[in-house]
């Protein structure tokens, strides 16, 4: 027995019929979706300021789409998009029924969203304590209050700020009756829910190696099938584009982690435990996660208004592109000083962008008073002078700050159609005796294949995947391989050092790397590149997601027999 657990969404934004897709396309018990990234919770807020709903409405339209044949073939629905209004947006879907002439039970669950409760905003990455007003502050929830709701016979389950996770882990709760024991149960849904979670990323999108991937254009959204211990085959719908593969899957495995441990309010998952098996055609089973108990805290993801910002970009073309751009910032800093502003970034990037972002708590400071000072320097800078961004205001921007509460301090709390439910969190396991599940190690490397013999110059992406990622004020960079030879010698050839050798940039950040031998696979985590997070960062790339595929361009010394057939060298 398994439970079909189909994903329609990535991320806000994603494509709308995918709902409709999933449901259509064949037999599915559960059907979910991610609404909610770190900077989704800072732009509902900016659309509540503005009289917009709290929550996310493309929800709405895909559900129009589906809610009579879901009802008709007992499919669930579970949905984080109620964002910072989990209430509204299940009286938007009563509201939607009603004119459908549907009559679901529809379920919510809050107690996610802390804001104006005394919290001790100690930043859980870097230490430093919070000055500011939070302008939202929402604690990650767990799977408990999403069973609890499918139990008292939900058909519809709206919440705010669960972890990713829970949308799958939550109907296993519920299916399988799985209590707070079931560390390897819970580990394993939750290792299924982070596959799925981002949709198509787990079916070939974004894929290193998207030559691979068939119809990528038509690409299907993943479906876990959950079974009773935890294990699940990660697939698709047949006849749609991209394919489930164990690199695909191993791609989503890394991404957007940090080290072996996974932390959530459920269940700590061991990412260093997994193993992947091609279970057929498009089939990836996912089995053998062991599981430890949850952390006595839960993550609470803080937003406030960090004051306002401002970029222009600049193209430097021909000769001399280095020497351009000194010019060109003379210019303009003689017009509007550079210590004027808060904040001020600047980057010259290989494509020859020259790109200056300002940022300060005045507003008119960083407005047209910056930009028309870019402009008035286009007949007296550099040859070749022209932007591609005419000038224009200031913009607000809002910080990301990740803290940490007491678990026991947050009350989920369910409703169902107006009626509060009563249900009961367990107390988490007490922690394992030491030594029943050895803590991660290193992994022991053989001696990497190829060791003494030729070697070649060439990119390391012809011998490696990698996808990158954000996590607050951190990038993540997982880099993975498809054999134990190339692996080992990615493992031994690929350190800190390396890595900061083939991308310069990074010289200046303090990394972690770990190792997943077990899937073959290195992950870094780059503290502070992303500055105060995505919606505070001046990078041109601020979720880091191009990190990955700037590192497979570069070129090292690869062993010859390692890599394919008719790579030459550089």
């Amino acid at each position: 027995m398994t439970l079909r657990i189909a994903n329609c969404s990535g991320f806000y934004g994603d494509r709308l019929s995918a709902a409709r897709e999933m449901v259509e396309g064949g037999p599915i018990d559960v059907l979910t979706g991610d609404w909610l990234a770190e900077l989704t919770m800072l732009i509902l807020a900016g659309n509540r300021l503005k009289g917009r709903p709290g929550y996310a409405p493309t929800f709405l339209r895909q559900l129009e789409d589906v809610l009579g044949t879901c009802l008709d073939k007992g499919i669930k629905i579970v949905s984080n998009a109620g964002g910072l209004d989990p209430a509204g947006c299940a009286a938007a879907v009563r509201e939607l029924a009603t004119r459908l002439g549907l009559s679901p039970a529809v379920a919510h669950v809050i107690g996610d969203d802390l804001t104006g409760q005394p919290l001790d905003l100690v930043n859980a990455d870097t230490g430093e304590k919070l000055a500011a007003t939070p302008l939202t502050a929402n604690a990650y929830l767990g799977g408990r209050p999403i069973a609890a709701a499918l139990s008292a016979g939900a058909d519809v389950v709206v919440t705010g700020r669960v972890t990713d996770a829970a949308l799958v882990t939550g109907p296993g709760m519920w299916r399988y009756g799985w209590g707070p024991d079931d560390l390897d149960a819970l580990a394993g849904s939750v290792v299924a829910g982070h596959v799925i979670e981002c949709g198509c990323q787990a079916t070939g999108g974004n894929y290193a190696f998207f030559q691979d991937v068939p119809d990528l254009a038509h690409c299907g959204f993943p479906i876990a099938e959950l079974r009773a211990d935890g294990s699940a085959v990660i697939t698709k719908h047949p006849g749609t584009g991209g394919m489930v593969t164990v690199g695909t899957v191993t791609a989503q495995l890394v991404y957007e982690i940090a080290g072996p441990r996974y932390p959530g309010p459920d269940v700590v998952a061991r990412f260093d435990t997994i193993t992947l098996t091609e279970d057929g055609p498009d089939r990836v089973l996912v089995s053998g996660v062991r599981g430890e108990p949850p952390p006595g805290t839960l993550k609470v993801a803080v937003n406030y208004l960090g004051g306002y910002r401002n970029t222009m970009t600049l193209v430097l073309t021909g000769l001399d592109v280095a020497a351009k751009a000194r010019v060109a910032e003379e210019a303009i800093w003689a017009r509007i000083p550079r210590e004027s502003f808060d904040q001020v970034d600047v980057a010259l990037t290989e494509a020859g962008l020259l790109r200056i972002t300002v940022m300060d708590a005045n507003r008119d400071k960083v407005g047209r008073a910056f930009s028309a000072a870019v402009v008035e320097t286009g007949l007296s800078s550099y040859p070749g002078f022209y932007g591609l961004t005419p000038p224009g205001d200031a913009s607000p921007y809002g910080v990301y700050w990740p803290v940490l509460v007491p678990a026991d301090e947050v009350r989920p709390r369910v409703f169902m159609d107006g009626n509060e439910l009563t249900f009961g969190i367990e107390p988490p396991p007490a922690p394992r005796a030491s030594g029943s599940l050895p803590p991660p190690g290193r992994g022991e490397r053989r001696r990497a294949a190829g060791d003494g013999g030729p070697t070649v110059r060439a990119p390391l992406g012809r011998v490696a995947g990698a996808r990158s990622g954000d996590k607050g004020g951190n990038a993540n960079l997982g880099v993975w391989a498809d054999t134990a030879g190339r692996y080992d010698w990615l493992a031994g050839h690929l350190t800190v050092a390396r890595l900061k050798e083939l991308l310069p940039d990074l010289a200046a950040y303090r990394i972690d790397r770990y190792e997943l031998p077990n899937i073959k696979a290195l992950n870094f985590v780059v503290h502070g590149l992303l500055g105060r997070g995505v919606a505070a960062s001046p990078r041109m790339d601020p979720q880091a997601k191009a990190l990955g595929e700037e590192l497979r361009a570069r070129v090292t010394d690869i062993p010859a027999a390692l890599l394919p057939d008719g790579v030459d060298s550089l």
